[in-house]
């Protein structure tokens, strides 16, 4: 798409500003019906957006990973919609949306909420036994979270303003997301700048929210850090919302070269405006030594290579870093597990920009060390990458400090005289000296759960784990895909370390306390989840579970339920 000319973009964002007021002062009705509008057309363009996004990534449609463009586009942007509509008819009723769980106290201070599982439907397309809650931050308790839930549609009266949403490029939904969160839970009109990367999803985007655009409450701009440098800086914009890279907040905030790093120094900002933003992190997989049967090893072998290998490595929780026990006798086995799944899973055509480049950066710091794996049929083609044995204790390692952003997953080991003690010195490791704080996943054994000592260093890591997102045996996108679920960084962080980002999305029951979550699931699952990249029907289910969010119906399930069993 051609950059959008200044004139435009001092128009859209003129048009915008005249229509904040407008759209703050919206009633829950209206924006009931508006969101039904928005389902409807939304639903129109999904196929077509699936469609779009696997040709741009050269995936054959037949091929199961199609189905990530099926389930990490439409179906997410659809199910926001309608869990959106849900929240706004409790608040209609009782003034805030309902926690459909208990609200029971952590460690800390905190109270917790049960939010997921929701409604039938939860319970039977995901994984049997997984349930989230949302912890709240210290001060929070039972009697007040309600409080805590949609402040914007408390405040009288309502405040108003222009959002800038920089654009995501490596997965579909997190743009469109980002933007109905800040229209509708934080009452922002939205000029949205789509990324270059995937820009061809910007008329789509257009007809699909077609009702925003038609009454002035979103614009959609095009082009790259010109046209986003000009709209950081533009008057009418009050505040910016990013979800990409720290080096991109801190261009923004502070300005580029020696003059942004001294600014960055003395804490002398250039642009003063709230910046909200997700930025990524270099995702910890905490392994708690156990019984673990053949049958285990190789199904979180799938697993961790599942979350490496998924949209290519671009992702912002991708695995990137195994935490072992250096004493366990299975550790080796969990290994040559990951690598075999890695060998088997079919490379992909590294088309994010840079990707080429990260990968030699990690190659060429680890010579000897790295291993790669899966068929490299093309130049396009970059193999998955596994360093193995990296020593824990060099607070420069390349692989604890830098997020790859392609395929690339690094394992090391730490020293400790008993389990629980490990798992204390893991949480430690990941804490102090792995970048970010935006999600880590925790594997454990039932059976290491009934030595009291482990099951309580368990609880310890969950409660003292500074990240967003925590889960228990699955990966930790899980806590973007059901949506219901705040997703971003642990909070804490400004703008001169921002790590992993400020400020949630998602969060459709709108909390505004949140400190993290935790998602918990079984050690293991069957049916297979359809993120494994071993799943033999993913591009069928992906398509079947958008189309159930179209048209929700029992009649649809049992299709879903056969080629869900199939995979």
């Amino acid at each position: 798409m051609p950059p959008t000319p200044k004139p435009g973009l001092d128009r859209a964002v003129a048009d915008l500003a005249s229509r904040a007021e407008a759209w703050s002062s919206t009633g829950i009705s209206d924006r009931i019906e508006l969101l039904d509008s928005l389902h409807t057309d939304f639903a129109g363009v999904a196929h077509r957006w699936a469609q779009a996004c696997i040709e741009a990534e050269r995936l054959p449609p037949a091929n199961p990973a199609a189905g990530e463009e099926w389930l990490a586009g439409p179906y997410f942007i659809l199910r926001n919609l309608r869990l959106l509509r849900a929240s706004l008819e409790q608040i209609a009723q009782q003034g805030h949306p309902t926690i459909p769980g208990p609200i029971e106290e952590r460690p800390g201070g905190r109270v917790a909420a049960r939010i997921f599982p929701d409604e039938f439907y939860d319970r039977i397309l995901y994984p049997p036994g997984m349930t989230a809650e949302v912890w709240m931050r210290p001060g929070v308790t039972a009697e007040s979270i309600h409080e805590t839930q949609a402040v914007a549609y408390r405040e009288d009266p309502p405040s108003s303003g222009v959002c800038l949403v920089l654009g995501a490029g490596n997965v579909s939904s997190i743009g469109p997301m980002d933007t109905l969160y800040k229209l509708f839970v934080e009452n922002r009109v939205v000029v949205y700048k789509v990324h270059t990367v995937n820009d061809y999803l910007g008329p789509l985007m257009e007809e699909g929210f077609a009702r925003l655009v038609d009454n002035g409450f979103l614009r959609l701009v095009y082009g790259g850090a010109e046209v986003g440098g000009y709209l950081t800086d533009h008057e009418k914009v009050d505040e910016i919302h990013i979800t990409g890279s720290d080096k991109t907040v801190e261009a923004i905030a502070f300005g580029t070269g020696d003059e942004g790093r001294r600014r960055q120094r003395e804490r002398r900002p250039r642009l003063t405006k709230p910046i909200s933003s997700e930025l990524g992190n270099v995702s910890p997989i905490l392994v708690v030594p156990g019984p673990w049967s053949p049958g285990d090893l190789a199904y979180h072998g799938e697993s961790v290579a599942s979350m490496l290998t998924n949209n290519a490595g671009f992702n912002c929780n991708a695995a990137r870093v195994v935490v072992q026990h250096a004493s366990w006798d299975r550790r080796d086995a969990l290994l040559d597990q990951i690598r075999r799944s890695l060998e088997k899973i079919p490379t992909r055509v590294a088309w994010y920009p840079g990707a080429a480049d990260r990968w030699q950066r990690f190659a060429d710091e680890n010579p000897g060390r790295a291993e790669f794996l899966g068929k490299k049929s093309s130049d396009e083609r970059l193999q998955w990458m596994l360093v193995a044995d990296v020593p824990p204790d060099d607070p420069e390692e390349l692989c604890f400090r830098t997020e790859a952003f392609t395929g690339v997953v690094a394992e090391t080991a730490l020293e400790a005289p008993s389990t629980a003690e490990f798992i204390d010195r893991a949480v430690e490791f990941c804490n102090d000296r792995l970048w970010g704080t935006l999600s880590a996943s925790l594997l454990v054994h039932n059976a290491s759960l009934r030595d009291r000592e482990v099951a309580e260093a368990v609880d310890r890591a969950i409660a003292n784990l500074r990240y967003g997102t925590i889960t228990i045996n699955q990966w930790a996108a899980v806590g973007y895909g059901l949506v219901s679920t705040p997703w971003g960084a642990f909070p804490g962080h400004d703008l001169y370390d921002i790590q992993s980002g400020t400020g949630v999305v998602h969060n459709t029951l709108m909390f505004d306390q949140v400190e993290k979550v935790v998602v918990r699931v079984p050690f293991r699952v069957w049916p297979k989840a359809p993120w494994f990249a071993t799943h033999r029907t993913a591009h069928e289910l992906g398509r079947l579970l958008t189309e159930f969010e179209i048209d929700p119906s029992p009649a649809k399930l049992p299709a879903i339920v056969w080629t869900a069993m199939r995979g």
